[in-house]
């Protein structure tokens, strides 16, 4: 399907009965996905930040390419731009905008792949379940803050596993970590990244939970810049 310029302000959800679908933006910067819910807006009790993404993915072998997908709701706590709860799935060439839990990936087991994105937020902006593969794209944090809250359910080999990326912010942040542990077996690989200046040298936070430093898995490896901090996991 083909998706013409222009600002289409509502929310997308692809059912999970939609499989093979592609969904192809005319240009990146000119088709534009955005709405404005947050955890308070719906107000449907602790789980209302599920019910907050402006574009969802439901639906198996799913293909998405030159969009921009944003959440305007500001700095209000919980509002997710993209949500993927679905297998094999492919998001390229996009922009995924907002501030707190920007893109939720998940899924037991289920494998997504995002390929040359801009994806920014402020706080745990990439989080989830799934296997998510991350490679030439730009991470942008746009405060002091965390990047990832992996919940990589026990026995899952991999988690979120970033290549090739940029870690970016503006000059007024400076105190980034990498991520931590949303649930206790999270998994976040940093290789051949680049990272800038407002990663701090510890990486990582354990989330106030002790079990997780033991049963959690995180690396980093092969990666430049002036925020780089070599560990062996």
């Amino acid at each position: 399907m083909l998706l013409k310029n222009g600002i289409y302000n509502e929310k997308v959800k692809v059912y999970e009965w939609n499989t093979n679908m592609r969904i192809i933006g005319e240009s990146t910067e000119n088709t534009i996905i955005t709405f404005d819910d947050h955890f308070n807006k719906i107000n449907l009790g602790r789980n209302s930040t599920f019910h907050t993404p402006t574009f969802s993915i439901e639906g198996n072998d799913f293909y998405l390419t030159n969009v921009t997908l944003k959440n305007t709701a500001g700095e209000v706590g919980q509002a997710i731009a993209l949500a993927v709860h679905a297998n094999r799935v492919k998001i390229e060439n996009c922009r995924i905008m907002g501030n707190q839990d920007t893109v939720y990936v998940t899924g037991e087991g289920y494998v997504q792949y995002f390929k040359n994105c801009y994806i920014e937020g402020t706080t745990d902006f990439i989080f989830g379940q799934a296997t998510a593969f991350f490679e030439d794209c730009i991470i942008h944090s746009k405060k002091n803050s965390y990047i990832t809250a992996a919940s990589t359910p026990k026995g899952i080999a991999y988690g979120f596993v970033f290549k090739n990326c940029r870690l970016t912010a503006p000059k007024e942040v400076t105190q980034v970590y990498l991520g931590r542990p949303w649930r206790t077996h999270a998994k976040t690989v940093f290789l051949n990244c680049e990272m800038g200046s407002h990663i701090v040298p510890k990486g990582w936070d354990n989330w106030s939970n002790k079990e997780a430093e033991e049963q959690s898995f995180y690396a980093e490896y092969n990666n430049t810049g002036p925020g780089l901090y070599l560990s062996n996991g």
